[in-house]
C-alpha cells in the first residue's frame, strides 16, 4: 500500500507499549482492559478487547491505527455493511484485530490536551493525547479500530 492511500484513509496511528492488563480487576469472562502508552506520541490508550479471539499480555507492544474507512483507495466506507469476503483487498487485511465503532464523547483539558471516547459495540476505548495528533478525530465520528501485535 502507497502512503498517499494511507494517509487518506488513517486518522491515528502509533504503537502502543501494554502497560497493565485489567487494572481494576476483570470485570467480563471474554473481555480484557489494556492500559498502553504509545511510543512515538505518547497517548494514553484504555481499551476493551474481545479476549476470547484476540489476547494481548503485559508488556507486548501493538500497532493501532484509528481509520475512517478500510478501503484502500480511501472510499468512504458504508458503515451500514461490511462484507468481509469480498475479492478486492482492504486496510483489515494486514491487522490481526479490527473493530467498527463511534466517537461518542471528546473533552479538552489544560493545555493542549484531548481526550476521546468511543464505543465499538460496547467494547470501550479512552485515547488521550496532544491535539495535533489526534486533530482528524471528530465527534460522533464512525471509524473502524486496527490492531496487530509488533
Amino acid at each position: 500500500m502507497d502512503s498517499s492511500n494511507s494517509a487518506k484513509v488513517t486518522l491515528f496511528e502509533d504503537i502502543f507499549e501494554i502497560t497493565g492488563l485489567n487494572p481494576d480487576g476483570k470485570k467480563f469472562e471474554k473481555v480484557n482492559r489494556l492500559n498502553a502508552i504509545g511510543t512515538t506520541f505518547e497517548c494514553d490508550l484504555l481499551l476493551d478487547i474481545n479476549s476470547e479471539i484476540y489476547n494481548l499480555r503485559d508488556g507486548e507492544k501493538v500497532t493501532l491505527v484509528l481509520a475512517s474507512t478500510l478501503h484502500l483507495d480511501g472510499a468512504a466506507a458504508d458503515h451500514s455493511a461490511f462484507e468481509p469476503n469480498s475479492s478486492e483487498p482492504t486496510l483489515a487485511d494486514n491487522y490481526d484485530y479490527v473493530m467498527h465503532g463511534r466517537v461518542f464523547d471528546m473533552s479538552y483539558k489544560k493545555g493542549s490536551v484531548v481526550v476521546i471516547a468511543a464505543s465499538f459495540g460496547g467494547l470501550l476505548m479512552r485515547l488521550q493525547g496532544d491535539q495535533q495528533h489526534l486533530a482528524n478525530i471528530l465527534p460522533d465520528m464512525r471509524l473502524y479500530l486496527l490492531l496487530k501485535k509488533d
